[in-house]
């Protein structure tokens, strides 16, 4: 499992747990939870070595929470940070619910999910279609990548609403290079599609990398109301706002709007990364800075990132390619900070509250040490255990030879029975000593 460093201690946080998705580097991959100590939650190893994780979170469907997350793979012909996958969506036993596809020949892509609160899902797909690129100096022949926004209905899989990048967004706002020499059939990513939201007025909110701008959409009509940064901005753009390379363009509950600027990507345009807020006038067509929110290390990070409010006004800032995590108060001073392994990274981070009860039983590993047996109690997923308590005695069914209890001390809690009695059997308590779940009576072996 991996591991999570904290290098600032939490000091004045919200509640919540830390979502991660690991997904490089030595060691397992997969969806991971952990708690502001850096302790495992939950993970889930990821069903083999191709497949990755990406994008957990914590959402509600059906008027209740779930975690959702992408599973599939990453990059090949498709190109560099184009998934093909699928989501999924689990219940608080983490039991898998269901799973949303794209509609159409083509798969989903990791960037973003979003269950609505008419219980559709807005993702995106990267489409590879036959286009002209000769305008740009390509072949004739070329192939484009097109950023289509789907809404499929969760529980038909029925498309409810499509849109293209194409249709709206011309081939010269964008600051990719095209793929050129033996690559020059490559699916050219001109738009590159990573994050898509709801505006407080209903229209669909989204994020274009490679043509640094973000977008408000019509939800009924696909119009494009407003582009705002790039090369063919419908705004006067501040010189602290304009943004580059960025991801994760979302609403705050002021009105503000909050990003990951990346600042690199194909080019390094500012010395490091932020997370950033401004006030659009729509009116007077223009947008004002409001804040920003660094990293203590002032970390660049090219690809990946994620910015998102909290409820005190403070923010959480997942940094991407680089594997760090902070937690900001709302004057920017960080108030917890942490990092998986440096060979790792994690498209986003999030911080939110979650209540787990697994479906399976309590975990316990039992080794003998100094004429005693030392109990590993673990129950992967479950956060409402407080205490552990192990008993033992001579047969499965019989086991009134003693007890002992120990409050719960991380992910794996160590008990000591004394002696060597023949079975032992673990319990998880809850804070006021309910029993919440029983492990099976494991025979003592020496």
């Amino acid at each position: 499992m991996p591991d999570v460093t904290i290098t600032v201690a939490a000091d004045g946080t919200v509640p919540g747990s830390i979502f991660l998705t690991p997904a490089s580097g030595a060691g397992l991959w997969g969806p991971l939870i952990v708690d502001e100590t850096g302790s495992p939650v939950w993970f889930k190893k990821v069903p083999d070595p191709a497949t990755v994780a990406i994008d957990l979170k914590a959402q509600r469907y059906r008027n209740k929470p779930v975690l959702t997350w992408w599973e599939g793979t990453i990059g090949g012909t498709g190109g560099q940070g184009v998934g093909q996958g699928e989501f999924v969506i689990a219940d608080q036993s983490y039991r898998e619910i269901t799973r949303v596809r794209a509609a159409g020949t083509e798969q989903a892509d990791q960037h973003d999910l979003v269950i609505t609160p008419q219980d559709t899902a807005l993702f995106w797909v990267y489409d590879p279609i036959p286009y002209d690129l000769s305008p740009l100096g390509g072949p004739v022949d070329g192939v484009l990548h097109d950023g289509v926004l789907q809404e499929i209905d969760i529980a038909t899989g029925k498309k409810l609403f499509e849109w293209r990048a194409s249709d709206h967004v011309t081939l010269d706002e964008s600051y990719a290079p095209r793929p050129v020499g033996e690559s020059e059939h490559l699916p050219y990513d001109y738009f590159h599609a990573n994050s898509v939201g709801l505006a407080a007025d209903g229209s669909i909110i989204m994020s274009a990398r490679h043509t640094w701008a973000v977008y408000k959409i019509d939800r009924r009509s696909g119009a494009v109301r407003w582009r705002l940064g790039g090369k063919k901005s419908d705004f006067e753009v501040d010189e602290r706002t304009r943004f580059s390379w960025q991801h994760d363009f979302r609403q705050r509950r002021d009105g503000s709007y909050g990003l990951f600027d990346n600042g690199a990507g194909v080019t390094k345009e500012k010395e490091f990364s932020r997370g950033l807020v401004f006030r659009v006038d729509e009116t007077a067509r223009k947008t004002t800075f409001v804040a920003e929110f660094l990293h203590p290390e002032r970390l660049s990070a090219p690809t990946q990132g994620s910015f998102r409010e909290l409820a005190d006004g403070g923010s959480f800032v997942g940094w991407g390619q680089m594997p760090h995590f902070t937690e900001h108060n709302p004057d920017g001073t960080v108030r917890l900070a942490g990092h998986l392994p440096l060979d790792n990274q994690s498209y986003r981070a999030y911080k939110a509250e979650w209540a787990g009860s697994p479906l399976d039983q309590p975990a316990l590993g039992l080794r003998v040490e100094g004429g005693n047996v030392i109990v590993s109690a673990s129950w992967n997923g479950a956060t409402s255990v407080s205490r552990w308590r192990a008993r033992w005695g001579t047969q499965p069914g019989a086991l009134a030879g003693g007890q002992v209890e120990q409050a719960r001390t991380g992910f794996e809690t160590t008990l000591t029975v004394p002696g060597m009695p023949e079975y032992v059997v673990l319990e998880a308590l809850a804070a006021d000593g309910k029993v919440l779940g029983v492990s099976s009576a494991i025979p003592v072996r020496v």
